[in-house]
């Protein structure tokens, strides 16, 4: 698939409301659980993905357009969402996001990105040089992933109890 910016954006407005869908009003028990040291619960995903809109995409995709790769980005830590979302419900975490995700979006529509600019390149600390496009392609790919990481996380929380249950059923055939 060629990369185009109206492509991108299908994917990046749709995160929120997907992310809302899958979590809202759910119990705790559905959420704060996680695959083990250093891995993040659904919780902490929505956490990891509002600080990614705050410091991540739109300042990295504004840094190369004003700057290329002249002004290196600032190294993200990928687990600030532990101490951002400290005494907030899920709730807010996702209409946070969703806030600050549309006007993510507003501002890369009103930016009509060409090719030349999507070629563009910046200074990433650990990668080197990155393209603008090469940013905008991760981004949807880093939502995809967080997306798939909340249900593979959600069905890992319960796979116990479904293997108790089964195990119940095959029991009680006997």
């Amino acid at each position: 698939m060629k990369y185009t910016v109206q492509q991108a954006i299908e994917i990046l407005e749709r995160t929120p409301a997907v992310c809302t869908t899958l979590l809202a009003g759910l119990s705790d028990d559905w959420v704060i659980n996680n695959e083990g040291p250093e891995t993040f619960s659904p919780y902490d995903v929505i956490g990891h993905l509002l600080h990614g809109e705050k410091t991540d995409w739109v300042t990295r995709a504004k840094l190369i357009l004003e700057f290329g790769n002249s002004k290196p980005f600032v190294p993200w830590n990928r687990f600030a969402q532990y101490e951002e979302s400290k005494g907030k419900n899920l709730q807010q975490l996702l209409d946070e996001f969703a806030t600050i995700r549309k006007e993510n979006i507003i501002w890369l529509k009103s930016v009509n990105l060409t090719e030349t600019d999507l070629g563009k390149k910046g200074m990433h600390p650990v990668l080197g040089e990155v393209t603008l496009r090469n940013l905008l392609t991760t981004w949807v790919v880093h939502d995809l992933t967080h997306i798939a990481q909340i249900t593979r996380v959600m069905s890992v929380t319960n796979r116990e109890q479904s293997r108790i249950r089964s195990l119940s059923l095959l029991f009680n055939a006997m």
